[in-house]
């Protein structure tokens, strides 16, 4: 089972508009031919054809007006079902990408972040999705029709407007990139007080035992007046970017505006193809020339939900990058039936030439190692403190790839393919066991089927829960174990263990560490006794543990092998 990197999801998939954004430039597109029907009916009345020719043109333009305004209420719905959609799937994807990182990954998201990115910064996609990409795609199609139409009656008025559109994407881009680095920074900045909030949550005991309430709310407090300088800083970009486009807008209609003027004047005799621009004439150029600057004002308006949408979308793909994958996390447990429990005895594990090293880190933990543990053999891993112990257990649990080596459980050689399959027959027990908010009952059974009531409660027995008040199937935990002592919850993870139906393979990880002496000791008398006729792999700085156990492997500089 070697180390590898998943695909890169495709998280940049938006830039092609749907139905409901083309629709939407459609709809923009129809003031053409109403800017045509107005101008046609003022140069009817300047003419002197009276009220017939206001009649109908005023009866074309509320027609047009109407199929406008349902295009554009058509198109936004549409497109607000997309964007949900896509934002769906995009946290749906996030979710599996995080759920298919192991969990002993040291660069693994703080949960508060990842729960700040998911709920809150995600939400982000939907402005960018619904406003900034339609608007993109009408500022990238609707000037050129309008630029076209006007250079049919006047060049000089489309030489106007050519010369001031450019003016205002790339001063929009300059303001653009500056708002970009600033949305990215608040981001990072209400993830990380996002995760410090609720970390100082959890051990809000803790920081009140050592008094350090007051010290952290003046941390809290610095946190949040530096996302207020971070978010006043966007926004004032955003300002900035709104005033440079209403700047050139602005001259470039007022050019138009002289232009057309000075030419029904007289001043001017040049810029209309060598003929004369009539008043429905310049009065069409007029009118097309605020409609020709405004899906440029619209993409000013939603400019800051560009910046907003591309920082959670860089936000989202980071938490699917997963530098120390959980193997086998796609793997069916249909395709390793071999793997599963029920083989009738407990499983041998084999190790051999097993290489492994943290991501980012230089020191290699295992460097050939060699293990052989047999069939319902107990055995204890000590060392001192970061020999590789935890992570010895990791890799036999797959939870971590190793870079080289083979690994077997019962025979069967762990894969990819079959680790999903050979985790149903262990039984894993790290150092801390979390516990869950809910009942006692649920955070014995975690889900798995076949667990009812009776078989919770007779695991409770055996951890000696049975007898603790807080801890009965129906009594609600807090995050984390609150209401139970460290010695409870290291029984309520044995009572786990002891309700798995299938694990034959036990992997605990110092289950006597931080316990006094005779806790420890009722802990060690339950883990034998769950462990007979089951192969039993501790890692323990206990030697009253293990010395119980058949074997002792001490992790250190001598290959195991040799130092048992």
């Amino acid at each position: 089972m070697t180390k590898h990197s998943p695909p890169r999801s495709p998280l940049r998939a938006f830039a092609s508009p749907d139905i409901g954004s083309v629709v939407q430039g459609v709809a923009a597109l129809l003031w053409l031919p109403q800017a045509a029907l107005l101008a046609m009916a003022i140069q009817g009345l300047a003419s002197g054809q009276g009220m017939a020719a206001v009649l109908w043109p005023a009866c074309a333009i509320l027609a047009l007006g109407l199929l406008r305004a349902g295009c554009e209420a058509w198109g936004a719905r549409r497109t607000f079902g997309r964007a949900r959609a896509q934002l769906s799937a995009l946290r749906a994807q996030t979710a599996a990408a995080l759920a298919g990182g192991s969990p002993m990954d040291r660069g693994r998201a703080p949960s508060g972040q990842a729960a700040s990115v998911l709920a809150e910064q995600a939400e982000a996609l939907v402005p960018y999705l619904v406003r900034y990409q339609p608007a993109r795609w009408r500022a990238m199609v609707v000037p050129f029709f309008i630029l076209f139409a006007v250079a049919c009656f006047s060049w000089v008025a489309a030489l106007v407007l050519l010369v001031a559109a450019p003016l205002i994407p790339i001063f929009m881009a300059i303001v653009g990139w500056r708002a970009k680095a600033a949305s990215e920074a608040q981001m990072v900045e209400m993830g990380g007080m996002n995760a410090f909030l609720l970390d100082r949550l959890r051990g809000l005991a803790t920081l009140r035992a050592l008094d350090a309430v007051d010290a952290t709310a003046q941390r809290l407090g610095d946190a949040a007046q530096s996302l207020r300088r971070r978010t006043m800083a966007v926004l004032r970009i955003a300002f900035l970017s709104s005033a440079v486009l209403e700047l050139f807008s602005a001259l470039g209609v007022a050019m138009v505006a002289a232009y057309v003027g000075f030419y029904l004047l007289g001043s001017l005799n040049f810029g209309a193809w060598g003929r004369e621009l009539s008043l429905g004439e310049g009065l069409f150029v007029l009118l097309l020339a605020p409609a020709f600057f405004e899906p440029l004002r619209e993409l000013s308006a939603v400019w800051h939900d560009r910046a907003a949408g591309e920082a959670a979308l860089q936000a989202l793909d980071e938490l699917q990058r997963n530098e120390l994958p959980l193997p086998g996390a796609n793997a069916s447990l249909t395709r390793a039936a071999t793997g599963s429990a029920g083989a009738g005895t407990a499983p041998a594990v084999v190790v051999h030439g097993l290489h492994f090293s943290w991501p980012s880190e230089q020191r290699k933990v295992f460097d050939g190692c060699e293990l052989r543990v047999a069939s319902g053999e107990h055995v204890a891993l000590t060392g001192a403190s970061g020999a590789g112990k935890t992570a010895l257990l990791s890799l036999l649990a797959g939870l971590v790839p190793a870079s080289r080596g083979e690994i077997s459980i019962g025979g069967v050689m762990l894969t990819d393919h079959t680790v999903a399959a050979l985790r149903q027959r262990m039984a894993w027990m790290g150092q801390a066991p979390h516990v869950f908010a809910g009942s006692v009952e649920a955070n014995v059974a975690l889900g798995r089927t076949g667990v009812d009531t009776p078989r919770v409660a007779a695991a409770m027995r055996f951890a000696s829960l049975d007898d603790v008040a807080q801890a009965h199937p129906g009594v609600a935990l807090g995050e984390g174990g609150n209401g139970l002592s460290g010695g409870e919850a290291v029984r309520l993870a044995l009572a786990r263990i002891a309700v798995h139906p299938h694990a034959d393979l036990l992997l605990v990880d110092e289950p006597t560490a931080h316990l006094d002496t005779e806790t420890a000791g009722r802990v060690a008398d339950a883990l034998v006794a769950l462990a007979q006729g089951k192969t039993l792999i501790v890692a323990t700085h206990d030697p009253v543990l293990a010395a119980r156990m058949d074997r002792v492997l001490s992790l250190g500089a001598e290959p195991m092998e040799k130092a048992a």
